[in-house]
């Protein structure tokens, strides 16, 4: 069917994957939403923050920019930055109306976007906050979830029902508006919602579903990973107070 003639869910969509050492997940994650795409949506772009990857996801990432050399892109950081970092570059990165983001490590399925779409419209909001229905992640990331959605009532006063959900949906004005985001940590995601919900932006909530990894290493529980996040979370706080 020509394109103009068909029926697309949104009129244009930026995506974004951070990805750290991925090889054996990028291109499925790139590939499964390309197909997604095709059929929601009618201009779109596919951002790969590769955050100092030490692996092949660089080389593999090349070679889906010559096969889809319209729509896929890559920004490189090297050194490693950290989770907050890529999601800061792709977040100023992205071009179009609206804009949505998740791992590339193939815990959620892209087709979850058709909900993120549907519930973004329903609810007429400018951001949806993914939540992972049953989150298949071993015991210490679960229960430092849970410390933060203390953290965030207790220094912020606001409560998600999980804030770093890697599966978000909103309209790019969100970021030209509020204030530079000022972490880049784990923390990062909380500072984002907090600065859009203080500048009134409307939330909605939509469950998703949520797969065990399978490949690769995550890296949220790590030590370094939260004492950087706490600090940030001290700067953020002077940052808004």
């Amino acid at each position: 069917m020509n394109d103009n003639k068909k029926h697309f869910l949104l009129k244009e969509l930026s995506v974004f994957f951070p990805a750290y050492n991925e090889e054996e997940n990028i291109q499925n994650t790139v590939e499964e939403a390309i197909k997604v795409l095709k059929d929601a949506v009618k201009t779109w772009e596919i951002i790969v923050v590769n955050d100092g990857s030490t692996d092949k996801t660089g080389k593999i990432v090349e070679k889906l920019i010559k096969k889809y050399p319209q729509n896929v892109k890559m920004i490189t950081h090297n050194p490693n930055r950290g989770y907050g970092a890529a999601l800061k570059s792709g977040l100023y990165s992205s071009k179009y109306k609206y804009i949505t983001f998740t791992d590339s490590d193939g815990q959620f399925k892209f087709d979850e976007i058709y909900n993120l779409i549907s519930s973004l419209k329903d609810n007429k909001a400018d951001i949806v906050i993914g939540y992972r229905i049953k989150r298949m992640d071993p015991p210490s990331r679960v229960i430092l979830a849970s410390m933060l959605k203390i953290w965030n009532l207790i220094w912020y006063g606001v409560w998600f029902k999980d804030a770093d959900c890697a599966f978000k949906l909103f309209k790019k004005e969100i970021i030209d508006e509020i204030p530079p985001l000022k972490t880049e940590s784990a923390i990062t995601t909380t500072e984002f919602l907090i600065r859009a919900k203080k500048a009134g932006y409307k939330f909605t909530q939509v469950g998703v579903r949520h797969y065990p990894r399978t490949a690769g290493t995550q890296t949220g529980s790590n030590p370094k990973v939260i004492l950087k996040a706490a600090k940030d979370s001290l700067k953020l706080w002077k940052a808004l107070h």
